[in-house]
């Protein structure tokens, strides 16, 4: 879009325009951990914001570039876009986003990509590196642009019609095994879209279990895990607590453990559930001692990974 007039600036120019909704992570420093979850791809990830922030970059962008051979309506084209893909991306995965914020709290996940998918970044990135060195005129240059794009682009749309068919075949599965469930979900296992982790919602608790789009069977090996609903009665009123349910759309279960209680966000997966059955979850949260809750996301994500475990992903993707 405006790279002929701006060469090799306008990359780090749409790679700062795609952190900006990102500006959110500073609300951490003062935010309550629980109130900072919610927070997170909030009012900055939302129309609104981008609606406001657009024209605001642009003209700051329009001030700078000199002499001025970019019209502002190009400047804000160029940015809005930036911005609506990091929308429409971070909606891919299960976090979820705010995109009507601040007029309504519901947060869209669309669950088609693990939040950190080397399959989905390798393609740009590729290109981007052959961008940097190619030089301005380069012929090369616009097929590298669309290759970049267009293979991301095309990936995604297979993670989409990968969700179709194992929504397609747990739903056919819960019929055949017999799950009487209330809601469910699915979602990629960490790096990759073929082996999926199926949670299906029962009044007390849930059935939990993977299911790889390279399974011969007609089945899946389920366990169990109950809500434990009841042991919130004490704190039931705690603000923590209302957060973190409208957090986890209802997808919860508590436990104790040693001498606190504990909430488990179940969307997040289970510390290498797909080799341990009832492993730990990878987002859990203490509601007696809040000051121990950091880095909340991201400290169970890959908890007990090594070489083995490694391993293990790839059997299991491979159906084994």
């Amino acid at each position: 879009m405006a790279g002929k007039k701006l060469g090799k600036r306008a990359m780090l120019l749409g790679a700062i325009a795609q952190s900006i909704p990102d500006i959110d992570f500073i609300a951490s420093f003062w935010l309550h951990p629980s109130e900072n979850l919610l927070a997170h791809r909030g009012f900055t990830h939302s129309i609104l914001f981008l609606l406001i922030s657009t024209p605001f970059i642009a003209m700051l962008a329009e001030r700078w570039h000199r002499p001025h051979n970019i019209r502002l309506k190009r400047w804000m084209v160029f940015f809005g876009l930036q911005g609506l893909i990091h929308l429409f991306i971070d909606g891919m995965n299960v976090y979820g986003v705010g995109w009507l914020e601040p007029f309504h709290h519901h947060r869209f996940a669309f669950n088609w990509i693990f939040v950190a998918d080397p399959f989905f970044s390798f393609w740009p990135g590729l290109a981007l590196l052959v961008l940097l060195i190619l030089k301005r005129k380069d012929h090369r240059r616009p097929w590298w642009r669309r290759f970049g794009i267009g293979m991301s682009a095309i990936y995604l749309l297979y993670c989409g019609l990968n969700k179709a068919k194992i929504d397609s075949d747990t739903r056919e599965i819960f019929s055949q095994q017999d799950i009487r469930w209330n809601d469910y979900f699915t979602t990629p296992t960490p790096l990759n879209n073929w082996l999926w982790y199926v949670v299906a919602a029962t009044d007390s608790g849930y059935y939990i279990g993977y299911r790889s789009l390279f399974d011969r069977q007609r089945t899946i090996d389920f366990h169990y895990v109950a809500r434990n609903q009841q042991l919130l009665e004490p704190v039931k009123d705690h603000e923590d607590l209302q957060k973190l349910i409208r957090f986890s759309k209802g997808f919860y279960s508590v436990a104790n453990r040693n001498d606190t209680l504990v909430f488990s966000d179940l969307r997040f997966g289970e510390m290498i559930g797909w080799r341990d059955k009832g492993a730990p979850f990878v987002f859990y949260y203490y509601l007696r001692h809040p000051d121990d809750n950091q880095f909340l996301v991201q400290r169970g994500r890959f908890a007990r990974w090594d070489r083995s475990a490694f391993q293990s992903l790839i059997r299991r993707i491979r159906g084994q």
